[in-house]
């Protein structure tokens, strides 16, 4: 297990108010980001600012050259319940809404969900459009919107399809009904379920492996599975991508630590990783 620093709280630096954002790092080098939703007395409802948090607290984690993974977390007991309520209804989802999940898919680090009780509505998407998930046993998914009139469609709602199949998806998203972690597991909406007392300890780990890999190595497999739900765009991105993969400093790190059978040294991460 790495030794990582203490969290650093970047929170009020940015001005955020409804999301918690934190760095923390490895002595062996990387570190990690922590984007947690934080309204607990409103079990972590978002609303368009919230939103705007989020993004923005994903996107400078995503510019972090010394920050390998993404975290998806949240502040008190519940991870979330999607929109607010309140402010759908007074037109929160007909003004702009900041592209939080696409912030998540086109970040080229990848991100990791850990959910504990509620995972519902907007906030279950959120989860399932990170790379990874890991749950702690005390935690519940399932989509709502049919049932309190909160809208969802196109990539939201099919990218679920690709995750858990076509008929799971359709029960949860129409069904509107709960699902138990163990449950979420055997359909493929989670990687892992933990006891609650262990979800931080476990994301850590996982990114802790994450982190000893090569980064843009990952960042190429992340991209080529997003390119799953749009087949025509791996023609102009994934070329490109591979191309600068095939003869980084990362990968000839990787090929020379594997000869000499010792742990590869990714980090300080090199310049053109992220580009």
């Amino acid at each position: 297990m790495a030794t990582w620093s203490e969290w650093k709280d970047l929170t009020a630096s940015l001005g955020f108010e409804e999301v918690r954002y934190e760095k923390a790092y490895r002595k062996e080098g990387g570190g990690v980001a922590r984007v947690s939703f934080n309204r607990p007395h409103r079990l972590n409802a978002f609303t368009g600012k919230g939103l705007g948090e989020f993004v923005r607290g994903v996107n400078d984690a995503d510019r972090d050259r010394d920050v390998g993974v993404i975290i998806v977390s949240s502040v008190g007991d519940h991870f979330g319940t999607g929109g607010d309520v309140e402010w759908e209804a007074s037109g929160g989802l007909t003004s702009h809404i900041p592209d939080f999940n696409g912030a998540l898919t086109r970040s080229y680090k990848p991100t990791i969900a850990a959910i504990k009780g509620y995972c519902v509505g907007g906030s279950n998407h959120i989860a399932y459009h990170c790379d990874l998930t890991i749950a702690a046993h005390t935690a519940v998914f399932g989509q709502n919107g049919p049932r309190v009139g909160s809208g969802a469609a196109d990539r939201v709602v099919s990218q679920s399809a690709e995750i858990i199949g076509l008929k799971r998806a359709r029960e949860m998203w129409t069904m509107c009904r709960q699902h138990t972690a163990q449950q979420a597991l055997e359909w493929g909406l989670i990687n892992r379920v933990v006891p609650l007392h262990r979800l931080e300890d476990e994301t850590l780990a996982w990114s802790d492996d994450l982190l000893d890999l090569v980064p843009m190595g990952v960042s190429l497999i992340k991209q080529s599975f997003v390119q799953i739900g749009a087949y025509l765009e791996q023609f102009r991105v994934l070329p490109h991508m591979g191309r600068g993969f095939f003869g980084s400093a990362d990968q000839r790190e990787a090929q020379q630590a594997f000869f000499e059978k010792r742990k590869p040294r990714f980090w300080p991460v090199h310049e053109e990783a992220f580009d």
